[in-house]
């Protein structure tokens, strides 16, 4: 059975927690990789995980989930350019859900993933607000 959930970059492989996850499915996971490199850059550790599939995810052992997904690190940042329905299971309350809450818009791409924050700017300032919240 395949995970359905994994850890695409971190920020040294082996290196402990994460200060941040950044949680994506398809075409949202390259936002999250550029966000990430942003991030490094700026010495904080990111983990970027990649969730094609909840359900799946959801049928693996405890310790998988939460080696991918570590308990402890409450700064959490989830990209959906569908729907923000569910991503709370993963983020939690105080994680923050970068997705659409309308219906309709239309627009070249370009304009519209600026205009609901799809870039990987926008993501690298939800993860820095992310982390600041969890050390206080």
């Amino acid at each position: 059975m395949t995970a359905a959930a994994f850890v695409v970059h971190r920020k040294v492989e082996g290196a402990g927690k994460p200060d941040v996850l950044l949680l994506a499915t398809g075409s949202e996971v390259s936002l999250c990789i550029a966000a990430y490199e942003e991030l490094k850059a700026a010495g904080i550790a990111a983990r970027v995980v990649s969730m094609p599939s909840w359900e799946l995810f959801e049928q693996q052992e405890q310790a998988y989930k939460d080696a991918v997904l570590p308990p402890d690190v409450t700064a959490r940042v989830a990209v959906e350019k569908a729907s923000i329905l569910g991503w709370t299971r993963y983020t939690g309350l105080r994680g923050q859900i970068i997705g659409m809450r309308t219906f309709g818009a239309s627009a070249p791409l370009a304009e519209l993933q600026r205009q609901y924050g799809f870039t990987p700017g926008n993501i690298v300032a939800a993860a820095k607000e992310q982390v600041a919240n969890a050390r206080t």
